[in-house]
């Protein structure tokens, strides 16, 4: 089966299984793409004009690769359990103080090489609302639930509003973007860690709550969950 993995907010890659050519129909290849952005820096979608001068859409990933559409038989979303942005742009739920920092400290959020610290905040699911409505993505992959596992409260963004009207999509212009409230959800943390878990029920009931959480409001199933940096510390949900 060919399956492509493609980027909602935090994916660094995608994977492609691809039939080798002459090969016979059972002999496929697995390729790994580079990707080193993400929907929100898209030049057609993304916050512009903080965008960068292509396409991160799984669309963009078709036309760039010349890949057949008709290979994609899977698309997976990727995004953190909180959300991060290098750079100016329209970032609704950045926080700039306690949580931000404790969320850049935990999560280990500064470039590698240049050691500039990413902007911190809590999930953004009108972002990833908005990001499956363009990709429509088959399942997610939630990465870095660890770091949110000593926080008391947690809150998700779930909507904005203008004057006490709520939005009824995500707003194309920056100056209505920049002028919306944000509304959030409040859930309890789970203040346990999630590093040894191995499978879905293995984690905290609040852990498990959030996650399902993200997947009814999404209408997306989350088929990946990264609990630690290490290769093991990944739950697939069948």
């Amino acid at each position: 089966m060919s399956n492509l993995h493609s980027t909602c907010g935090a994916g660094r890659s995608i994977s492609v299984k691809s039939p080798v050519k002459g090969r016979g129909s059972g002999t496929w290849r697995l390729y790994l793409f580079p990707i080193e952005q993400a929907l929100m820096l898209d030049v057609d979608y993304g916050s512009y004009p903080f965008v960068t001068s292509s396409s991160t859409t799984l669309a963009g990933i078709i036309g760039g690769l010349a890949l057949n559409p008709k290979n994609i038989t899977e698309t997976v979303g990727v995004v953190k359990a909180y959300t991060t942005r290098v750079g100016a742009g329209a970032f609704k739920t950045e926080d700039t103080e306690e949580i931000g920092t404790k969320l850049q400290e935990i999560g280990r959020e500064w470039g590698t090489s240049t050691g500039r610290r990413r902007r911190c905040g809590w999930l953004d699911l009108v972002v990833v609302k908005y990001s499956n409505s363009i990709n429509y993505y088959d399942s997610l992959n939630l990465t870095k639930l660890d770091i949110l596992d000593t926080f008391e409260t947690i809150k998700i963004a779930i909507a904005y509003k203008i004057d006490g009207e709520e939005l009824d999509s995500y707003p194309a212009d920056l100056e209505i973007l920049n002028r919306a409230e944000v509304v959030y959800h409040e859930m309890p943390g789970w203040q346990k860690p999630t590093t040894n878990a191995r499978t879905f029920y293995d984690l905290p009931r609040a852990a498990r709550d959030y996650v399902e959480y993200i997947e009814k409001f999404v209408g997306v199933k989350i088929k990946y969950i990264g609990t630690g940096p290490d290769r093991e510390a990944m739950i697939q949900r069948a």
